[in-house]
């Protein structure tokens, strides 16, 4: 947030950046290595684009030898390393540091196998969400979760930061979708977590990997469940005259047992902004708007959307539109797929948060959104997993204007305490990265971030893999053990920003 504070550079590692990029040449030959600043200007930040750092070089690899080499030498030698997949992070996970390798994974971009009969796709870190879903679609399958960004965010990432999208309601964030991963530790070697099977003995660390952040490895394969697409998939629009019924409405349609496809919420700032930008048949007299995907046996879809309608007409709905063809449910959707590009038009810039409640608290949090904005004088649209309680509230600002960031900083922070405090968590999708890093204090005690260090020391003990993400301080690993005698603590000088 404001203020963002990172590991001091390393002075000697700066010293050696022409050994440093001659040796990486010799692993990742070509146009691999990216070491002039003007080029190197593109991956100088993530999503979030508040913060800003060039790296002391960009690697592009291509085989797993040449990963496994990079991180060896890196260990070696004692210089840091940033994993990066598309550059999609809204947390800042990907955010370089001015001393460390950025690794770069977009050219692990295969399919490498497409497996129907265990009903699962082996695929470089590199392919996009969007892509595994192309790659099966014609024999009738699909990839579950689907961030909004999932045209362009590679699986690599989505497993870095446990990724949910529109249909993780039922089907499951990343972690309940993905089998398998190979990935490559900070000492160069490789290792394979999961497979094609459902389980597997001993500890799990295949889940303890997935919603890493790349604090424990680079991934560099990742096997994923792939799902038969439902007999029959309808979407409903229904409009309320407030933020609180659409939330009650959301509340007792999970009550009541049933449990949707897909369910989205978008306010008023929201819906006119997405309506204007894809024109997908918004109603604009209402201030909240809620999607609502029922799918499974055409007989049970119909029964399930009686059900809902009359659980809306209770909490006072005003409109409710029902899809009657394909074409008609992708347009309900088009309009909250572009709900961030859509805002990007009314403000000339936004702050994208994430934070996660539970359902019931929806009126109350909306309540607390509203009372927040006009604290801090800026406008806020709201756009919701709202099934699954994961909110993505919009804060409009313009950096432009003296101040403006750091009241919109001081404002998401504020909401996420505000998540904390109902019982919610700090994040649902986004990850901590540096955005939430200095607020995990709010959700965990001493003891809860000295023990998830424990784990980061055992797979990374010299702090060398995206250090300065989601930890507020660094602590030496060897000082763990003893940390009520003596605390060592890293000095973290400011950050550039853009």
């Amino acid at each position: 947030m404001t203020g963002l504070l990172m590991p001091a550079p390393d002075a000697a590692t700066l010293s050696r950046r022409a050994e440093i990029v001659a040796h990486m040449r010799t692993i990742v030959p070509g146009e691999g290595v990216v070491d002039a600043v003007t080029a190197m200007r593109a991956f100088e930040t993530d999503g979030l684009t508040a913060y800003r750092q060039l790296p002391l070089v960009v690697v592009l690899p291509e085989t797993v030898a040449q990963v496994s080499r990079i991180l060896k030498y890196c260990s070696e030698q004692g210089i840091r390393v940033v994993p990066r997949g598309s550059g999609t992070s809204l947390s800042g996970g990907a955010l370089p540091l001015q001393d460390a390798v950025l690794l770069v994974m977009s050219r692990f971009n295969h399919i490498l196998e497409v497996d129907f009969p265990n009903r699962c796709v082996v695929a470089q870190p590199g392919v996009t969400n969007l892509g595994i879903t192309q790659a099966v679609e014609a024999d009738g399958f699909y990839y579950a979760p689907d961030p909004s960004s999932q045209i362009a965010c590679s699986i690599g990432g989505n497993v870095a930061e446990n990724s949910g999208g529109v249909h993780c309601l039922k089907y499951g964030l990343t972690a309940n979708n993905v089998l398998g991963v190979e990935m490559v530790l900070m000492d160069g070697s490789v290792m394979r977590l999961g497979g094609k099977h459902l389980d597997s003995p001993g500890y799990d660390l295949l889940g303890l990997m997935t919603g890493s952040e790349g604090l424990l490895g680079v991934v560099t394969e990742v096997t994923v469940r792939i799902l038969k697409k439902p007999e029959t998939a309808r979407a409903l629009l229904i409009g309320f005259p407030s933020s609180e019924q659409a939330g009650q409405c959301v509340a007792e349609i999970i009550g009541a047992g049933i449990i949707p496809g897909g369910m989205e919420m978008m306010d008023g700032p929201a819906i006119r902004a997405a309506e204007d930008f894809v024109h997908a048949g918004y109603p604009l007299d209402c201030e909240a708007l809620l999607i609502v995907e029922l799918d499974g046996p055409a007989t049970e879809v119909d029964h399930l959307i009686g059900l809902v309608e009359a659980i809306a007409l209770k909490n006072g709905s005003t409109t409710c539109r029902i899809s009657q063809s394909e074409q008609e449910r992708l347009t309900f959707w088009a309009g909250r797929k572009a709900a961030f590009p859509a805002v990007g038009r009314i403000s000339p810039d936004y702050y994208c948060m994430d934070g996660t409640i539970p359902r019931k608290e929806l009126p109350r949090v909306l309540q607390g959104m509203r009372q927040l904005s006009e604290k801090y004088g800026l406008a806020v649209a709201n756009v919701f997993h709202a099934g699954d309680g994961n909110l993505h509230p919009l804060i409009l600002y313009d950096a432009n204007k003296e101040g403006e960031l750091e009241r919109a900083e001081k404002f998401g922070a504020d909401i996420l305490r505000l998540c904390v405090e109902v019982g919610g968590v700090l994040t649902g999708e986004h990850g901590v990265g540096v955005e939430k890093r200095d607020l995990m204090g709010e959700m965990f005690n001493e003891a809860d971030l000295d023990q998830q260090m424990r784990v980061k020391c055992a797979f990374d003990p010299n702090h060398l893999l995206n250090p300065g993400k989601v930890f507020p301080q660094l602590r030496r690993c060897a000082e763990l053990g003893r940390m009520h005698v003596h605390r060592g603590q890293l000095a973290f000088p400011d950050l550039p920003r853009f």
